[in-house]
C-alpha cells in the first residue's frame, strides 16, 4: 500500500470570505474534495495564526470563524468528506511547534520572503510579535501534524512550503523517518493567479459570497475601468482594467448566449471595447449577470445553513475532534522519536531501574 494522499489547506477568520478567496482557493478545493484523488482532507479555521496580528481584537476573530465556516459549507465544501476544524483546538499544534523551534535559525527566518512582505504590509519593523515572526513554523506544525502530502497555495506561499520541508527533513535526519514532507500544488488557472489581489477588500469594490444580489449589482455597477475611455466612441483599455479582470475569471462561452448574444466570445467584447463603440454600462451589466449565476446558489445554500447555527459548531466540534486524534497519533510518534516518551517507554524504566541496581 502506498504513501496515503492528503490535503491540508485553511483560511484566517479576519472577514467573511470574499470571490478573490473562492477563484483563488474555495472552488478547486471544492474539486479536489470531490476528485476522489485524495484519502483526506483537513481544511482548518486558522483562529491561533489570526491573533498573531489581531491579539487585542479576539471578538473580530470569533466572530468571523462561524461567517467563514458558513462559506465553506455554501460554497460546497462537505463535513461528510472534509475535516473542517478550528486551530486552536488543536493543543498538539502548539506542542509540535514548540519542539520544531529548536530547528529553525532566526536569520533563516529573517530572510524568508513571504515574512518579510508580510511584516512590511503590518509596519511592525522592529516590533514583531514573536507569534507573527514565527508563523512558518507554526505553519509547518499545521501541515506535518496531519502528515499532509499535498498543500494548495498560491505561489506566494512557497517560501512557507520550502521552509516546512526542511523541518521535516531536518527532524527525520536527527529523529528518523517520523514526518511526511509535503509537496505545493498550485492553481491552474493563470486569471485565478492574477484575481485574488485584484479582488482585494483594500479596493473597497470587493464582492463577498454573502452579498446581497444589490450588493453585487452594486459593486459591479461600480467598478474601475478605464478613466480615459469617457464616452462610447472612445477606445478602451483593458490593462488594469478591473470589469474585465473578472470577466477573464468568470466568463464562459455560454454566457454570451444567454447574456450577451451580440457577442461570439470575450476575444470579439474586448476587441470591440479596446477599438471603441462600446460602452463601460453594458460590460458591467454583462459582469453583473455572470456574477450572479455564480453567487446565487452559494448565497441560497448560505441561507440555508445560517436557519440553524448550532449544527454548524457541532459540525466544527466534531472536525476538531477528528483532526486532533490525527495530531495526538503523530505527536506520539514525534515524542518517541525526540524521546521524551519517559512513561510509554517500559524499556527505558527497566533499562534505568537495572543501572541503579535492582533486577
Amino acid at each position: 500500500m502506498g504513501k496515503e494522499k492528503i490535503i491540508l489547506t485553511g483560511d484566517r477568520p479576519t472577514g467573511r470570505l470574499h470571490i478573490g478567496h473562492y477563484v483563488g482557493s474555495l472552488k478547486r478545493r471544492v474539486e479536489l474534495q470531490n476528485s476522489g484523488l485524495y484519502d483526506k482532507t483537513f481544511i482548518f479555521i486558522a483562529d491561533a495564526q489570526a491573533l498573531t496580528d489581531n491579539i487585542e481584537n479576539p471578538e473580530k476573530v470569533r466572530q468571523n470563524v462561524i461567517e467563514v465556516a458558513l462559506d465553506y459549507m455554501a460554497v460546497g465544501l462537505d463535513p461528510m468528506k472534509s475535516t473542517i476544524f478550528i486551530q486552536s483546538q488543536i493543543p498538539e499544534l502548539c506542542e509540535l511547534t514548540f519542539y520544531y523551534m529548536d530547528l529553525v535559525t532566526v536569520s533563516r527566518l529573517q530572510r524568508n520572503p513571504t515574512v518579510k512582505t508580510e511584516i512590511q504590509m503590518r509596519n511592525f519593523e522592529t516590533s514583531i510579535p514573536v507569534g507573527f515572526f514565527t508563523y512558518p513554523i507554526s505553519q509547518a506544525a499545521d501541515i506535518t501534524a496531519f502528515k499532509a502530502t499535498t498543500v494548495p497555495v498560491g505561489e506566494d506561499q512557497e517560501p512557507m512550503i520550502e521552509q516546512t520541508r526542511e523541518i521535516v527533513r531536518r527532524f527525520n535526519h536527527i529523529y528518523g523517518d517520523t514526518l511526511v514532507e509535503p509537496e505545493i500544488l498550485l492553481p491552474d488557472n493563470a486569471a485565478c493567479l492574477r484575481l485574488p489581489g485584484k479582488m482585494s477588500k483594500s479596493l473597497g469594490n470587493c464582492i463577498y459570497l454573502s452579498d446581497t444580489a444589490d450588493e453585487v449589482e452594486k459593486k459591479v455597477k461600480s467598478m474601475y475601468t478605464d478613466p480615459t475611455h469617457l464616452k462610447v466612441s472612445d477606445p478602451g483599455k483593458l490593462e488594469g482594467n478591473t470589469v474585465f479582470t473578472y470577466l477573464d475569471a468568470f466568463c464562459k462561452p455560454e454566457h454570451f448566449g444567454r447574456y450577451l448574444p451580440d457577442y461570439p466570445n470575450l476575444d470579439e467584447l474586448k476587441a470591440h471595447y479596446t477599438r471603441g463603440g462600446l460602452g463601460d454600462m453594458k460590460v458591467k451589466k454583462f459582469l453583473a449577470a455572470i456574477m450572479q449565476e455564480e453567487l446565487t446558489p452559494i448565497r441560497e445554500r448560505r441561507k440555508e445553513f445560517e436557519k440553524d447555527i448550532p449544527a454548524i459548531y457541532d459540525m466544527l466540534r466534531k472536525g476538531c475532534e477528528t483532526a486532533r486524534a490525527t495530531a495526538t497519533a503523530t505527536l506520539d510518534e514525534v515524542r518517541k522519536a525526540m524521546k521524551i516518551n519517559y512513561f510509554d517507554d517500559v524499556e527505558l524504566i527497566a533499562e534505568q531501574a537495572k543501572r541503579f541496581g535492582q533486577e
